[in-house]
């Protein structure tokens, strides 16, 4: 790869998270300094872990059975 960048599998095991959670965060431009080569994607050796937005608290848990 480019010197000075990470592959998709380098910052999947660098960040302990799936390969295709790091696509997704890619595609959706959540990795600042990210660009895309083709079919991959070349994201910078010191970009910083985004933030999991997702819900975690179990708030929306059976939303629809009150």
């Amino acid at each position: 790869m480019i010197e000075g960048y990470m592959t998709v599998s380098e910052a999947a095991e660098k960040w302990s998270i799936n390969k295709r959670t790091v696509q997704i965060m890619c595609a959706d431009n959540k990795i600042d300094g990210v660009s895309r080569f083709g079919r991959s994607w070349a994201i910078p050796s010191d970009a910083e872990r985004p933030d999991d937005k997702r819900v975690k608290t179990g708030i929306y848990k059976d939303w629809r059975k009150k």
